[in-house]
């Protein structure tokens, strides 16, 4: 099996298990939002296949529901900054003067500024100020997602530039320019084309990129609140007893770890085959 086939599997079997987290839920039965003190820490077996946490609340079906969060931020993140970059990349390579000084200096700018401290400030502020519900599951994906993309773009943006600007300079797109060709067809059908394959490998290091921000920001309590879960805020809630119980710390590790693997060997597979 390829690297690229690998790492499809991998995602597209932790999406198949994310969308799949309702009917676990019927088949075992349990609530994984409500508390059961009784079953704190609670070895696997047969109604808690993967153990309990320190509420009591089913591990499997905490990983499952937070695989949507993880991976819903993840992808969308990735998905918004990779055609807001490779828009503004090709307009920039398109259009050049003071259109490419102006955005490649904002590039410059954010690319300059601390991004781990910045996310945090922008992370650490309080929705309610914006009119916004505070603890709303939905809010909060947002809320992240909007300020990975803030920052997300600039590295697809440079990437779609320097090929955009390469592919204006070739023989043939120079032809169609002569035989009359739109320039909004050019665009279309010649130069996004080439951008194809380095967009495809840099979406795929974001995805990968989005989901351990996201993990990071919620294992600081500054992502996805309680009590919906997500991979981050779980490893949170377990650091206390990583050594009395580890399994509440191990499986939600182990599912941030499989999908950055999977979004790697995608962009690996994509790039060799770009070549």
């Amino acid at each position: 099996m390829t690297r690229l086939r690998l790492g499809l599997t991998l995602l597209a079997l932790m999406a198949l298990a994310a969308s799949v987290a309702p009917w676990a839920q019927q088949w075992l039965g349990t609530d994984p939002f409500a508390p059961d003190l009784f079953a704190r820490y609670a070895e696997p077996s047969a109604e808690h296949p993967l153990g309990a946490d320190e509420l009591g609340r089913d591990l499997l079906l905490r990983l499952l529901y937070g695989a949507r969060v993880s991976l819903g931020v993840g992808l969308a993140a990735a998905l918004a900054a990779s055609v807001l970059g490779t828009a503004l990349g090709v307009l920039a390579a398109w259009k050049g003067g003071w259109v490419d000084a102006v955005l490649m200096r904002l590039a410059d700018g954010l690319l300059a500024l601390p991004a781990l401290p910045i996310l945090v400030l922008l992370a650490a502020m309080d929705p309610a100020k914006l009119g916004l519900p505070r603890g709303d599951a939905m809010v909060d994906m947002l809320r992240i997602v909007v300020i990975l993309v803030v920052f997300g773009w600039v590295g697809v943006a440079r990437l779609a530039r320097a090929g955009a600007l390469s592919l204006l300079a070739t023989d043939y797109v120079r032809a169609a320019r002569a035989l009359g060709v739109t320039e909004a067809r050019l665009l279309w059908r010649h130069v996004l084309p080439g951008l194809a394959a380095p967009v495809a490998v840099a979406c795929a290091l974001a995805v990968a990129g989005a989901i351990l921000t996201e993990s990071v920001l919620s294992f600081l309590g500054l992502g996805i609140q309680p009590p919906t879960p997500s991979w981050g805020n779980m490893l949170a809630n377990a650091q206390e007893a990583v050594f009395a119980a580890p399994l509440a710390a191990l499986w939600p590790g182990l599912a941030i770890l499989i999908a950055i693997v999977g979004c790697a060997l995608v962009a690996d597979g994509v790039a060799r085959r770009g070549q």
